[in-house]
């Protein structure tokens, strides 16, 4: 039996709670959904008292519960106030992993992806541990150190932010050997006011770079020198290092070459020459991979061959870009790429390049949920987007949202589309409008619902499924009636 991820006596003593009972927990959850026998359930107040599941938390099997006032149920660690007491855990959990080499990962796009392929390589090496989904705020930051068990020799930690002053604290918290800034682009503007500005943000992934570190740029941003001189301001004593596309970075891209559903990389580590090939279209993902190796190997080219064979064949999860068959209920399928978690103008245009470079029978549709939190360049930024759609050979665009009618004026007769305020409200239309043999593009800010959407598609062909299963089922006990 392994040892428990956390003992009584261990989340009091960090956290200054008072232990109601003794007990051991394998586990965290903030969800009574998602709950796993022997977690403990964390009640934090958010959008909602997460101490009015804690009753649901130990019907599902909870080991105990972390609260600030007293509840009924099982046993308890009760403290002043939980979410302090997370991030206590946190904290605890880092530095009782003594020997653990931990990466921190911020951008305006590819942050996901990035910390998805180091989890994918480090898990190759040894126990290993990172975010599950995108938990890289307030709370998911110091809950996915929480949950790191004690044995972890390698952890990377996806760091985002909103509004201005959020990633500094989360870095101090993990205090990384490696910070790596994926890329700057157009995101959270309303709240950060330019590109500069985001820049600065997202340059605050250095403030807890340990001495010595190795802070990671994107040499080929124009906002590199910057990020250069905030990272040594930051961390005096770091050492910088970038990836970029051909000569000059520690990682860097030499060529990509791509069959439509596949991208083979051919890149260049710490001067060691490897080729990954990755379940995904579009030259962006080479980046992304030539920056997870160097964040991987920021020690030289020795493991550089390793990482690259634990990277080879990494597919995007859910959301980020994956294609998949989906059958249509009067017989045939399209192909759906889901590319529907979020959306800015940097991913919407690498999508819409991955979208063109795909193999395609019937039609090319593309249906795109407005970008949010563009900030005062958003009808300018939407209205851009009739190029890269129209490059794209776009036969039918659905999209939604307010912020999506500047895209409308500019596609009115040059191809056919249609607008509605609601994703939801395009999903008739889309489903009358898809064929045998279509390639579907969904992408959208989280907010826009395209995500929804996606589920939604996913469900009438689970549901088109089962009656051709169903019919055939039928026709096969007719035809086993015939004399």
């Amino acid at each position: 039996m392994s040892d428990p991820l956390w003992t009584s006596a261990e989340i009091a003593a960090p956290t200054g709670g008072t232990a109601t009972d003794a007990f051991d927990v394998t586990g965290l959850s903030i969800d009574t959904r998602s709950l796993q026998p022997g977690d403990l359930f964390v009640a934090l107040k958010d959008a909602r008292d997460g101490h009015d599941f804690v009753a649901n938390a130990f019907k599902a099997g909870a080991s105990g519960a972390l609260v600030s006032r007293a509840v009924d149920g099982g046993p308890l660690v009760q403290v002043d106030d939980v979410l302090p007491a997370l991030e206590a855990m946190g904290l605890a959990a880092r530095d009782r992993a003594q020997d653990c080499y931990r990466v921190a990962v911020t951008g305006s796009v590819g942050k996901t992806s990035v910390k998805e392929m180091l989890a994918r390589i480090f898990r190759a090496f040894g126990p290993a541990h990172w975010n599950v989904k995108s938990f890289n705020n307030h709370w998911g930051v110091p809950l996915t150190l929480a949950r790191m068990p004690r044995e972890t020799e390698r952890a990377v930690f996806e760091i985002g932010m909103n509004t201005p002053g959020e990633i500094a604290p989360r870095s101090r918290m993990v205090q990384p050997q490696a910070a790596m800034v994926t890329k700057i682009a157009p995101a959270h503007l309303e709240g950060l006011g330019s590109i500069e500005g985001v820049a600065r943000e997202k340059a605050d992934i250095f403030a807890g770079l340990q001495p010595g570190g190795v802070a990671i740029l994107p040499l080929d941003d124009d906002f590199a020198p910057l990020l250069a001189e905030r990272a040594k301001a930051l961390q005096p004593d770091c050492r910088i290092m970038t990836f970029g596309v051909g000569p000059g970075p520690d990682a860097s891209v030499i060529e990509t070459v791509s069959n439509g559903e596949t991208t083979t990389c051919l890149l260049s580590v710490h001067g060691r020459d490897v080729a990954v090939t990755l379940n995904a279209v579009g030259d962006h993902w080479a980046l992304n991979a030539a920056a997870a190796l160097l964040a991987a190997c920021p020690d030289g080219a020795e493991q550089v061959g390793a990482a690259a064979n634990a990277l080879d064949g990494y597919t995007p999860p859910p959301g980020r870009g994956t294609a998949e068959t989906l059958a249509l209920p009067k017989g045939g399928e399209i192909v759906l790429i889901d590319d529907a978690y979020n959306a800015n103008p940097e991913s919407m245009r690498a999508a819409l390049a991955g979208f063109a470079a795909r193999p395609c029978t019937g039609r090319r549709v593309v249906a795109l949920g407005e970008m949010l939190e563009v900030g005062a360049t958003s009808e300018a930024e939407h209205a851009a987007l009739a190029e890269p759609i129209l490059a794209a050979g776009a036969d039918f665009v659905f999209l939604a949202g307010d912020g999506m009618q500047p895209l409308v004026d500019k596609l009115r007769e040059r191809t056919e589309s249609k607008w509605a305020v609601k994703a939801s409200e395009l999903e008739s239309d889309l489903k009358i409008t898809l064929k045998h043999g279509d390639l579907l593009l969904l992408k959208g800010s989280n907010a826009s619902g395209m995500g929804r959407l996606a589920d939604h598609l996913r469900q009438w062909s689970a549901a088109a499924d089962e009656t051709m299963m169903a019919s055939g089922a039928e026709s096969a006990a007719r035809g086993n009636n015939v004399v």
